[in-house]
């Protein structure tokens, strides 16, 4: 399927999932989540069309030859995503205690700078794939542009604070849980990826002495 049909039918079924699991339409939390996301990603898409034209056709053209742990991560990352606006809905509905409100504020500053890193990842990455793989065929070479000059994995650095910024958009206890999990799924693809790029992409090695940290500088 194309990104941006599955894109749309992600988010159909994140907001089913969210007022099915509540049993009620009556949830501010609920429409500030689905508000603050969409106008996102609606932002993120039209800036990395700008910036980068021709990405996103070429991201729905991705060729084969994608690791094979790569579709084991993929298949297990969506419902671990999905299974946190399902949980939160879960949690109003049997009367769970929800976070304090201050912390949507933090939620949307979390969210805002995943996307930031997101878009500005792929706006300078004209090999920036769904898929873990290698583009020999596009002749794919190691970018040091952009965030790139500061963590070898921007995208995922931003796809990670996405997963943590849920539970805080959310005001959601029980929603930490998952985006957590779903946060370390994404640090072991990061993890896999890297060690997949040295030993096939050619100067990701002599990259990677350049730019020591993955995906937060300092820390790893």
């Amino acid at each position: 399927m194309r990104e941006l049909p599955l894109a749309i039918l992600l988010a159909a079924v994140a907001v089913g999932l969210l007022f099915l699991g509540a049993g009620t339409l009556r949830w501010p939390a609920g429409w500030g989540f689905v508000a603050a996301t969409g106008a996102g990603f609606v932002l993120h898409r039209a800036h990395v069309a700008r910036r980068n034209p021709g990405l996103f056709a070429r991201r729905d053209a991705a060729g084969a030859g994608g690791a094979a742990w790569d579709r084991v991560w993929l298949a297990a990352f969506w419902p671990l995503m999905l299974s946190v606006p399902a949980t939160a809905g879960l949690e109003v509905r049997l009367g769970g205690r929800p976070l304090e409100p201050w912390l949507w504020p933090a939620g949307a500053l979390v969210f805002g700078l995943g996307l930031a890193l997101s878009a500005a990842a792929m706006a300078v990455n004209p090999s920036f794939e769904g898929t873990a793989r290698v583009q020999r065929e596009l002749g794919q070479q190691v970018v040091e542009a952009g965030p790139y000059r500061r963590v070898r994995h921007p995208g995922y650095a931003g796809l990670a604070l996405w997963a943590l910024s849920m539970p805080l958009l959310l005001l959601s206890r029980w929603a930490l849980a998952p985006a957590a999990l779903a946060a370390a799924w994404v640090v072991l693809r990061t993890a896999l990826e890297d060690r997949m790029l040295r030993r096939e992409l050619a100067g990701y090695a002599e990259y990677a002495r350049r730019v020591r940290w993955r995906l937060l500088p300092g820390v790893w």
